[in-house]
């Protein structure tokens, strides 16, 4: 090479400079090595090693969550793509900005089915905002910055870049990196927001539900001061439960699986619903019964960045375009002008109710307490993360979600998905606490990133929930096919004994008393810690649910 050319692997590291980005999760390929050449000498980009495309791409999915920017994951052609699909469709469902790179056959080979290859485009189009592949070196700051753009514009999400081998070890020469164009934030229409005031003032019982597409620290703030301010009940969409500060004196709780019924109550009986910045998926409507498409007797007013999304599913009677903390400023500044409800209050009383755990005199481990505990000991902003299962139950009612960001969970739904957002939480905010919770299923899908967590000396503890069995599956298998038990039942390790092995402090717990005594040791040690905490079977919900009831209803 000459004295001013460069391999393209590094002209793309160059570009993800040029956009800001830190750090980088991977499973490493041979069809990308010029660009983990590229990384060699770039100590600015973090590069994180990861054991399984699904974990690495989780991660990158968790990383764009926190920070706003696209997480980014570099990844192998075939089964490397194909394990990180998970992870795309995650961060599609989950409106967050991520970008995955996969390294891909030389140009020459294409379509010949060569080793690994696959239709990067026909396989991701459908769970991305944009796949492409780079067959020329010169086009890499273009494509780099497009994608940077396309990931944050609108409702943020995934971006996939195939790169052919080949390209990647072309020399190039006067080929500078292009910083992307960051599309200006959108202020709310001032007519629409007067028309919003006027729908506020006219209505006897408003509620707010939040979260969602581009949500931040500052959408945050300003809508939390414009709901205390009114009095207006604010309840957080599925798994947006970090949306306002649980302490807030309008909080009414979260939707999704399991909610408090008063607060189902109070959204059926809502005259006018605001909605802001949540898509109304089927989690957080109940499957659209909960509200409905074109929810009769009720006034909706939708809040979203993508106009494409507004109207899509759901008729809106006033429906806003506009950036989350532009909307939540304005209608800060306008409070004034809307008259104080009782129910913003009401609706918080109902919802420490709801959440404030009690003995349920449940034989052994009652995970209700355990949660308790954890108010007791654990800093209010520590993070929470936790993939799909019953299980996540118990912290969706019991645990405040205080800080922000302080929930990473999956609104698709996805098993295998709270270590992986662990291990990026505990690298993004070094000085928080973590916390995986998983359950025994969920566990094993992605626990391999212990490794991860151990190589990188992380901070954070994990909680296996072991009641073997799939929960979630089993209880609405003993629901629709009583006492024919198929298919759920899990043969577990000691838990235990596998986090020994990744160097972590662990310890057991059967009952409360083991429970309390593990997480006080284990709050005041730092480094890798995991609790196997060993549950029974018949409590299968935070609802209160029993294995027992549902066989009873049948």
């Amino acid at each position: 090479m000459t004295e001013h050319s460069k391999l393209a692997g590094r002209l793309l590291v160059d570009c993800l400079l040029e956009q800001g980005c830190d750090r980088i999760f991977t499973v490493p390929g041979e069809s990308f090595l010029a660009v983990l050449d590229g990384l060699h000498d770039v100590p600015a980009i973090d590069t994180v090693v990861c054991r399984q495309e699904g974990g690495a791409a989780f991660m990158a999915c968790a990383d764009g969550a926190m920070t706003g920017r696209p997480g980014v994951c570099f990844v192998t052609r075939g089964p490397g793509a194909t394990n990180a699909s998970i992870g795309v469709h995650v961060a599609h469902q989950d409106s967050q900005p991520m970008i995955l790179f996969v390294g891909d056959v030389d140009r020459g080979m294409k379509d010949r089915e060569g080793f690994q290859e696959l239709d990067f485009q026909a396989v991701f189009g459908p769970m991305c905002k944009w796949a492409a592949r780079i067959d020329d070196a010169a086009r890499i700051p273009e494509y780099v910055a497009r994608a940077w753009s396309v990931a944050i514009a609108g409702r943020p999400g995934p971006v996939v870049l195939a790169l052919p081998e080949d390209m990647l070890r072309e020399e190039i020469e006067g080929i500078a990196p292009r910083p992307a164009v960051v599309r200006p934030a959108q202020a709310a229409c001032p007519d629409a927001m007067g028309a919003l005031m006027a729908m506020l003032g006219d209505a006897v019982a408003p509620i707010a539900i939040v979260g969602g597409a581009g949500w931040n620290a500052k959408a945050r703030d300003h809508f939390t001061a414009f709901a205390e301010a009114v009095g207006l009940p604010v309840a957080g969409a599925f798994r947006r439960q970090d949306a306002v500060p649980n302490s807030s004196s309008v909080w009414a709780g979260n939707l999704g699986y399991g909610p408090n019924p008063k607060l189902i109550e109070r959204v059926r009986a809502a005259d006018l619903v605001i909605a802001v910045g949540a898509r109304l998926g089927e989690a957080t409507t109940d499957g659209y019964e909960l509200l409905t498409p074109d929810h009769p007797d009720q006034t909706l007013v939708h809040v979203h960045p993508d106009p494409e999304e507004l109207g899509r599913v759901y008729r809106a009677d006033l429906a806003i375009c506009a950036d989350m903390a532009e909307f939540s400023e304005s209608a800060a500044l306008l409070a004034d002008e809307v008259i104080d409800f009782d129910a913003g209050a009401e609706a918080h009383r109902e919802w420490i109710d709801w959440s404030t755990p009690q003995d349920s005199g449940t034989s052994g481990l009652d995970l209700a307490l355990a949660v308790k505990t954890m108010r007791e000991l654990l800093p209010a902003d520590a993070i929470i993360c936790n993939g799909a299962g019953n299980f996540s139950g118990w912290w969706h009612r019991y645990w405040p979600y205080e800080g922000y960001p302080s929930q990473l969970a999956p609104t698709a739904g996805a098993m295998g998905y709270g270590v992986p957002a662990a291990v990026a939480a505990a690298r993004r905010f070094p000085d928080r606490s973590v916390v995986a919770v998983a359950g025994d299923g969920d566990f094993l899908m992605n626990g391999q990133e212990l490794a991860t967590a151990a190589a990188l000396d992380l901070d954070l503890l994990v909680l296996v929930i072991d009641n073997g069995v799939y929960g979630t599956i089993r209880m609405h298998q003993e629901r629709d096919y009583p006492a024919r038990v198929s298919g759920t039942t899990l043969a577990n390790p000691d838990f235990a004994r596998f986090g020994e092995a990744f160097g972590a402090w662990t310890a057991t717990a059967d009952d409360n008393a083991g429970f309390d005594a593990a997480i006080k040791e284990a709050a005041g040690r730092s480094g890798l810690r995991l609790i196997h905490c060993r549950t029974e079977i018949e409590n299968l919900a935070a609802s209160g649910l029993k294995l027992s009831t549902l066989r009873s209803r049948a």
